[in-house]
């Protein structure tokens, strides 16, 4: 009998956009059997099943037009994107080609996998979604495409994915009540049978040669989980744009942790469409479902890291977040490595509180933040706008009172009003360095003089002690309260 292996793979952005990858291997077949030849591929792109027509004869405008805004309508109301300008746009419209010159001139493998596409949606614009089709179709090798399965998440309308199963090598199932992105994907990665699976978001644009470079990295390696570069396209006039800078690629802990490693791809490129909100409800409101889901991460994945997560949403420990058995289970049957080990060893980078540390990160007043202002020892602290990127910026209070910036803690020289807070080398035992909180965490007062920490004369030498008050500045937040 025939067994199948698989490893997921993942189309990573940090919200919900995701690409993974399954690869299947069979004990009694021979890796060349798996791989389409080049003679099998003539055939299946040149024929076509009764009832099928090629996309170029899909008629877009019958499909778009049942679904149009109505003069009058608010056209962000369905979708949170203008459906205007998405309707507008012919189904095969021609996007810039932002791959790097290096990419456009590379040649890529001939024997790669085939893949199952999988794409789900709920009450996806028809326009998006049938962009989504046809450039997968568009933009790939035939071989490579064995089909693209369309996983409806019981949208309001049947036909909206029904009908694109008129189009070549487009497959439909649909849930007959609301199941979610993850269990819809599962639906469609059981329905696949291609040695590969890749799954898209229902409003992208796959961009010239994009899948090519992603099967080639992993029929090198199947344990590799790989993601293009995310291009954006405008969710108001819909123009196709290079990468953000802001957009991060997702660390999935998971993955390196049970034995693979995640690849960022940078001559793939998939644009997709990025909204300020959902387009529609989830049971039990969006911000639950987005905390269980991540508390259920942090349960299984994270180990005694999980408390850095509750110190930052301290709301989700009040989230129920079900059975997390098989999966502790799988983890360890998989022998995952920890936590630790995925920071020790992917993310040595990632500055990480102590466990016993007080508070944690940016020092906050207002808009502004405690800042070293490059300042090494013996030299003064200022405030500078927040920037969330840590570096400067970054502080602990730690157990045993210090506020410490890497081997560097506040340190007060003369303790008497207007005194200058000055950077020193931490000294365990040195009373001009020890700091509370006090007022609900709201101000640090030094111990040993009663004095709070001032930002008034910051932009005249830099920060000072003086008699506590009630003046904003002396107000102070940490980012995390580890032990609140």
């Amino acid at each position: 009998m025939r067994r199948k292996s698989r490893i997921l793979l993942c189309f990573a952005v940090l919200w919900v956009l995701g690409i993974a990858y399954y690869f299947y291997s069979g004990t009694t077949l021979s890796r060349k059997s798996v791989y389409l030849r080049k003679k099998d591929v003539h055939s299946l792109v040149m024929c076509l099943c009764p009832g099928k027509v090629r996309w170029q004869d899909f008629d877009q405008d019958l499909y778009v037009g049942a679904t149009v805004v109505r003069p009058g309508q608010d056209p962000y109301a369905r979708n949170k994107f203008n459906q205007v300008e998405s309707d507008k746009l012919r189904m095969d419209r021609a996007v810039p080609d932002t791959r790097h010159d290096h990419c456009k001139h590379k040649q890529w493998n001939s024997d790669l996998p085939a893949s199952s596409v999988v794409i789900t949606f709920h009450n996806e614009a028809r326009s998006a979604l049938l962009r989504t089709v046809v450039s997968v179709l568009k933009k790939s090798p035939p071989q490579l495409v064995k089909e693209i399965i369309l996983v409806d998440d019981y949208s309001d309308n049947s036909e909206d994915g029904a009908l694109l199963g008129k189009i070549e090598k487009v497959r439909v199932l649909r849930n007959d009540r609301r199941e979610g992105l993850m269990r819809s994907r599962v639906r469609g990665a059981d329905a696949a049978t291609a040695p590969v699976l890749t799954f898209l978001d229902s409003h992208c644009e796959c961009n010239d040669h994009w899948l090519e470079p992603l099967l080639e990295r992993v029929a090198e390696d199947k344990t590799r989980v790989v993601s293009p570069i995310i291009d954006v396209i405008n969710m108001d006039n819909f123009q196709y744009v290079g990468a953000s800078a802001d957009l991060k690629g997702e660390i999935s802990f998971r993955v390196w942790q049970c034995g693979g490693s995640l690849e960022i791809i940078p001559c793939s490129r998939v644009g997709h469409v990025f909204r300020k909100q959902h387009p529609y409800t989830f049971p039990g409101g969006s911000g639950t479902v987005f905390a269980r889901n991540t508390r259920r991460a942090a349960e299984v994945w994270m180990d005694e890291y999980k408390n850095f997560y509750y110190a930052a949403v301290p709301s989700a420990r009040n989230v129920p977040y079900g059975n997390i058995q098989s999966r502790l289970e799988m983890k360890k049957r998989l022998g995952c490595k920890p936590f630790k080990w995925y920071l020790d060893n992917v993310y040595p980078e990632l500055r990480v509180p102590d466990h016993q540390d007080i508070a944690f990160g940016a020092l906050q007043q207002g808009g502004n933040c405690l800042d070293t202002l490059g300042h090494f020892a013996d030299g003064v602290v200022g405030i500078y706008e927040c920037h969330n990127a840590g570096g400067n910026q970054e502080w602990a209070l730690t157990k045993d009172k210090s506020v410490k910036h890497m081997d560097l803690c506040l340190t007060v020289v003369d303790r008497t009003a207007g005194s200058l807070i000055k950077l020193q080398g931490c000294r365990e035992n040195d009373s001009r360095q020890k700091w509370e909180q006090i007022e609900s965490n709201s101000k640090l007062r030094h111990v040993g003089s009663n004095l709070c920490l001032d930002s008034r004369s910051a932009r005249m030498g830099g920060l000072t002690v003086e008699v506590c008050s009630s003046s904003l500045t002396q107000q102070w937040k940490f980012t995390l309260n580890l032990q609140s």
